[in-house]
């Protein structure tokens, strides 16, 4: 939230390049604030409920893989709910269609943005809580996330929750069978793959739907 109110909302006249570079800018300042107040280090954490693989079905998963999946599916219907069922939920939407729009209705669409940015930064907490456990944590882990879960969103269609979902499931077995059957040096280019092919031949994703502008 400080990201938006001291980066973001004083350049939101710019263009969306100059808002891209600095978030870009702020990524970077935040890892390197990383290393001075904590290290470069690997770190393992716990996972919730013990580390013995569960077989199901002839193949085996970890009962963190699980956690993720349901702290996934909880997210999701909280999400549905607030952005269905919430006043606050559907002043969000208004103003990401069209903020002035929001505005002449009488919207505060500068505190809808700063709620939107800890709405974000909260869900990210969240995964990385699950997450962390099932891989080594570092000041730049965030980077390969972030691309990957980019992939997942752009293959399930932009702006579609449950096409993220379905979308990070493809990516993830895909790399699963990638690592398996090919090489595990080819397990993280397996989403740059994925994303050069959505883009060339389904650029709205699985779930995206299509648009149409009036000229």
């Amino acid at each position: 939230m400080l990201l938006e109110k001291l980066a973001i909302e004083p350049a939101r006249e710019s263009s969306v390049v100059t808002l891209i570079i600095i978030t870009i800018g702020a990524s970077i300042f935040l890892r390197g604030l990383v290393q001075v107040l904590l290290d470069k280090q690997f770190h393992a954490l716990p996972p919730f409920t013990g580390n013995e693989p569960i077989i199901i079905g002839g193949a085996t998963i970890l009962p963190q893989s699980l956690w993720v999946l349901f702290g996934t599916g909880c997210c999701m219907g909280m999400l549905w709910y607030f952005f269905g069922r919430t006043p606050l939920g559907k002043a969000m939407l208004a103003t990401a269609y069209n903020p002035l729009a929001a505005k002449l209705v009488g919207i505060n669409t500068r505190m809808i943005l700063l709620l939107s940015f800890g709405l974000a930064a909260l869900l990210g907490a969240i995964g990385g809580i699950l997450v962390a456990p099932l891989s080594a944590t570092y000041y730049e882990i965030g980077i390969m996330l972030g691309l990957k879960g980019f992939c997942a969103a752009i293959l399930g269609g932009l702006g579609n929750g449950l096409g993220a979902v379905v979308g990070g499931l493809i990516v993830g077995i895909a790399e699963t069978m990638g690592a398996g059957y090919v090489s595990s040096e080819y397990k993280d280019a397996i989403a740059f793959v994925i994303i050069l092919l959505v883009l060339v031949f389904m650029p709205r994703g699985l779930l995206g739907r299509g648009g149409t502008d009036r000229v």
